[in-house]
């Protein structure tokens, strides 16, 4: 019976620490590369250096994704009820014309980066990508707030919004 206890106690530890929240990315997630709209390379880091001093949102997601796409809504509400808030898109579509027609079919607003790789690709496996739609927030300071939210947790996500304003 002890050893089942401390199997299972064992078990939680590892999952907890699994799905830790994050306060800083990994110097090799900073060092990959992105695709920007306009088809030129840039790093993660660039990416967030260029939103430092604004509240930021960060979204992993692709147009194939129906988790995605049904939480499109929510991020819109989000961007509506939020609208200093700094938001990137970052795409884990597997063709850059498949990205870019997402991009138009959903009306995102906000900076837009492409992952060639995909979710099991090296951007995905250095920010521990599990699932998207995929959320980060970044305070004002470029400090990690939230690491990991998913779509059903819109609450959370805008209450820690409205908190960094």
């Amino acid at each position: 019976m002890k050893k089942t206890v401390l199997s299972l106690i064992a078990v939680i530890a590892i999952i907890a620490c699994t799905n830790a929240q994050k306060k800083e990315f990994s110097k090799e997630s900073l060092s990959k590369k992105l695709v920007t709209t306009s088809n030129s390379e840039t790093s993660f880091e660039n990416v967030l250096k260029s939103h430092l001093g604004k509240v930021t949102v960060i979204e992993v997601w692709a147009s194939w994704c129906s988790d995605c796409v049904k939480a499109m809504p929510k991020v819109k509400d989000m961007q509506a009820n939020n609208p200093s808030v700094d938001y990137v898109f970052i795409s884990m579509d597997k063709a850059f014309d498949k990205w870019q027609a997402g991009i138009q079919k959903h009306e995102l607003k906000g900076d837009h980066y492409w992952a060639t790789d995909g979710m099991k690709g090296e951007f995905g496996k250095s920010i521990d990508l599990d699932w998207i739609p995929r959320y980060i927030i970044i305070d004002k300071k470029g400090n990690i707030i939230t690491y990991r939210a998913i779509e059903t947790d819109f609450e959370k996500i805008n209450e820690t919004l409205k908190k960094l304003q």
